[in-house]
């Protein structure tokens, strides 16, 4: 089962200059939670967003770059060449950037979403969800608190 998972504002943005524009350590600790142990499908300028690869989790990269090469990494160059690495894990998450997203909407059979309240200056987006197709499961509020400079909500969401 493949699942989409993300933190998206209002206006479902992602992020600007390959970074967040939310510190929320919360939805960080969800989304280890639940990705630790599996394979994380990403796009390049995700995977280089980060300041060393994720522990306890398969790294599968897509890069259009064939000369693209990590240690600690498995390098593919499309989403159907990432899916087939994943045999082996019965929930492989995809972790974005918006381009992965767009790509991977119609095969998903999940979305994590983290929705954060509010509006932001941002240029990668998450794709809008098409509600014909996908069903909200189930949400968690967080409050703005002090160690959270917005108020966000978990949503689950499952192919109809």
């Amino acid at each position: 089962m493949i699942t989409l998972i993300a933190a998206a504002g209002e206006n479902n943005e992602l992020g600007k200059d390959n970074d967040l524009v939310w510190h929320l350590p919360d939805d960080f600790k969800r989304f280890k939670r639940l990705t630790t142990g599996h394979h994380i499908i990403m796009g390049r300028k995700t995977f280089e967003s980060f300041p060393k690869p994720l522990p306890n989790r398969t790294h599968i990269v897509i890069t259009r770059n064939r000369d693209y090469h990590r240690n600690g990494i498995i390098i593919v160059h499309t989403l159907s060449e990432a899916i087939e690495k994943v045999t082996e894990d019965d929930q492989p998450f995809i972790i974005g950037g918006g381009e992965i997203y767009r790509q991977s909407m119609e095969i998903a059979r999940k979305i994590e979403l983290t929705r954060v309240h509010g509006t932001f200056a941002a240029d990668t987006y998450f794709p809008e969800i098409p509600k014909k197709q996908w069903k909200l499961i189930e949400t968690k509020s967080h409050e703005k608190d002090d160690k959270h400079a917005y108020r966000f909500t978990y949503e689950t969401w499952v192919r109809k």
